[in-house]
């Protein structure tokens, strides 16, 4: 009896602690199942580079379902755990992205609203959750989202006293649907005016910029519905995540098989966590050079881009090169992306100068990469660019102003469709010029001269900024003409000034023009200063000593052409060439030698960097993909003289920069001598016949006498 009262009495304590248990967990439900408006609330957003992470596969939209619920696959996956420290001393995790900015601002109540039966429910009362917004604070956002003057808001609301009569209603649907359409209908015009709106209200919170794990968060936040943008971006993004709301709390969402959040629909979640993606690029650069005057062979003088352009050139000393940088702007759809800085630093050899008139620095625009469809030009006084030199005239600064800026920023229509603003993904051009120097500044030969640009760019997130870096080359070369006697040393030719006499003329017989050159006494080398058409007014060239060696004409500034060399007068004694000597340069490309000005950029996005090379089937033309690869070998140069290929020497470390050849001269044929062997048959001649003449006229006078 005892043991089956002491059973009855633990089975009613164990009924109890399980209905307590029923009880505890019901209350916990019940309470997480209301909106508790005393809480506070927090928003934290992580930032990724979407196009990389898609294009690289590590990533794509069903990868992950949106809950609301801070998720570590989300962070592990696309954040990494190992961090790279880039060159301008930023720390960058896998592909977060430091630098953003978004604002939020508080912008309707959350309302619980109860209706009682009517035409559209006739069989049941109706309680659902609505968000009111006031009808003067928000009539801008609603205009602009398509819902101006509180259309498609839940009518039904209006007709309650329970509601606040300031407010419009309107349903989660309803809302979402509005702002996705209006920003599918024009992106651009959208995002510029929720901008603006949140922008000018108050109450609107700016988070901390998101930092190198790509985070951001915002805690303290009063519960409502809150209008999130994207309003600063650092200098790869080149569209902003769409307008978005969020309600605070939210409502739990189930996840997927990589999810951790609760299950959906259970609780309200007071600390949401969002990962937003943005589309990311960067801008185009390419510097390229060629003589600026029509040149056979070469190019033919005209405008258009691939006309004689490229990372190698050839020229004269004396010749105009002409310098074209092209850079296809980077992504601009909204005021957020705007570019706040976009400049070059070009730096010029030292064997070349600027021609810094006011008028030589132009920029163009282009909507078509291949620079055929104008749509604005620019020169200095227009006051859109500033262009300034070093005090050692080897370094130009082009500098965008911010008048500049705001065209290529602004509301001007793009061809490419209303989702871009201003000049967004078209081509800048800009082109200056730069004279080879006639001296020993220029370097001769395959190391040639270097001309590298840096282009540095900035968005509205300023601290934080990009560059990218290319270059191009001159080449110049030389000949060295040593010219000897036959039968006399050099040093003897010199000190009985034999070489005063000797004289040559040259021709180019590619370009059809006569040389002129100065000789610079001290080095014993002629400088190529330009060239004529006319032979009279070509320079004639002597041999003279260079260092301690006799009888050279040294000339440098010879671009890659057949030259036409004349000895035109010799020493005396001495027979001319009965011939000219063709002496023919050719350059072309080293493929052993490529250009390693690419590493040069240390800042973290390179031209050549393989992240923004993608020709795959993902459209990601919004993000300036795929983008141009760079990659191009320096020059070297060969040289026949007449038929024979001769080995180029060596100028100053250069090699293959002088094409060498020797002229003998050797003595003409020996003439008989006045006063020398011969001449005495004409003396006694003389005497013969005048002894002749005498005897005659002694022998008539005889006769005479007789008579």
């Amino acid at each position: 009896m005892k043991t089956k009262f002491m059973k009855a009495i633990t089975l009613c304590l164990a009924l109890i602690m399980c209905f307590s248990s029923v009880l505890s967990v019901s209350a916990a439900e019940v309470a997480d199942a209301t909106i508790n408006h005393e809480n506070d609330c927090s928003l934290t957003i992580f930032k990724y580079d979407w196009t990389n992470a898609v294009k690289d596969g590590v990533w794509n939209n069903e990868s992950f379902t949106s809950t609301g619920w801070q998720e570590s696959y989300v962070e592990s996956v696309l954040g990494g755990s190992n961090g790279s420290t880039l060159g301008n001393g930023q720390t960058a995790y896998g592909y977060a992205l430091k630098g953003v900015e978004f604002t939020l601002l508080r912008v309707a109540d959350i309302v619980t609203f109860t209706e009682s039966t009517n035409d559209d429910h006739p069989e049941y009362n109706m309680t659902q959750v609505l968000y009111g917004f006031d009808k003067t604070a928000s009539a801008d956002l609603l205009k602009t989202i398509g819902l101006e003057n509180g259309a498609n808001r839940y009518e039904n609301a209006d007709a309650t006293d329970k509601l606040d009569s300031n407010n419009y209603y309107y349903t989660s649907d309803v809302l979402n649907k509005a702002l996705a359409d209006a920003v599918a209908e024009n992106a651009t015009t959208v995002k510029n005016a929720l901008e603006s709106y949140i922008a000018s209200s108050n109450g609107a919170v700016a988070m901390d910029l998101t930092n190198e794990y790509g985070k951001a968060k915002v805690e303290g936040l009063d519960t409502g519905l809150w209008l999130v943008l994207e309003t600063k971006t650092s200098e790869s993004i080149t569209s902003t995540t769409a307008p978005f709301f969020v309600s605070l709390p939210m409502t739990t969402v189930s996840g997927d098989e990589n999810s951790t959040s609760p299950e959906g629909g259970h609780q309200w979640n007071y600390d949401v966590t969002v990962y937003p993606k943005n589309e990311t690029g960067i801008p185009e650069l390419t510097k390229e050079v060629r003589e600026a005057s029509k040149d056979t062979g070469k190019n033919n003088g005209s405008a258009v881009i691939t006309d004689g352009f490229a990372h190698n050139a050839t020229g004269s000393a004396g010749d105009v090169m002409e310098y074209q940088i092209l850079s296809g702007l980077p992504t601009i759809t909204s005021k957020a992306t705007a570019l706040t800085a976009y400049n070059f630093y070009d730096s010029i050899c030292e064997g070349l100068s600027y021609n810094k008139d006011q008028k030589d620095v132009k920029i163009e625009f282009f909507t078509d990469k291949n620079c055929t469809d104008k749509v604005a030009s620019w020169v200095q006084d227009d006051g859109k660019f500033t262009v300034s030199h070093s005090d050692d005239d080897r370094h130009m600064t082009i500098d965008v102003t911010a008048a500049g800026l705001a065209e290529i920023n602004g509301d001007t229509e793009n061809i490419n469709g209303k989702l871009y603003a201003g000049y967004s993904n078209y081509t800048m051009r800009i082109t200056y010029t730069a004279t080879i120097n006639s001296d020993t500044t220029f370097v001769y030969g395959q190391n040639g001269n270097d001309n590298k640009v840096v282009l540095t760019w900035k968005r509205t997130s300023s601290d934080f900024y990009d560059t990218l870096i290319d270059d191009c080359h001159v080449y110049s070369f030389g000949i060295d003409l040593t010219k000897l006697f036959s039968d006399t040393d050099a040093e003897t030719a010199e000190e009985t000034g034999m070489y005063d006499h000797v004289k040559f003329m040259i021709y180019n017989a590619t370009d059809k023009y006569w040389v002129t050159a100065k000789l610079n006494e001290t080095e014993g080398v002629y400088y190529v200063t330009g060239h004529v058409e006319n032979e009279a007014d070509g320079t004639v060239f002597s041999p003279v000593t260079m260092g301690s060696a006799f009888g050279h004409i040294m000339l440098k500034g010879c671009e890659d052409d057949e030259y036409v060399i004349t000895e035109i007068e010799t020493a005396n004694g001495y027979t001319l060439l009965n011939e000219d000597i063709h002496v023919t340069i050719s350059a072309s490309d080293d493929a052993s030698r490529p250009c390693d000005i690419y590493s040069e950029d240390v800042l973290g996005v390179l031209q050549n960097d393989p992240r923004y090379a993608y020709n795959g089937g993902l459209d990601l033309t919004l993000a300036n993909i795929p983008q141009t690869q760079l990659a191009h070998n320096y020059m070297t140069a060969t040289a026949v003289v007449d038929t024979n290929a001769v080995t180029m020497l060596v100028d100053d470390g250069s090699a293959n920069a002088e094409a060498p050849l020797t002229v003998i001269n050797t003595s003409g044929f020996d003439l008989p001598q006045t006063g020398d062997n011969g001449t005495w048959m004409f003396t006694v001649g003389g005497i013969m016949l005048m002894a002749g003449a005498a005897f005659i006229i002694f022998i008539a006078c005889r006769k005479k006498s007789k008579q």
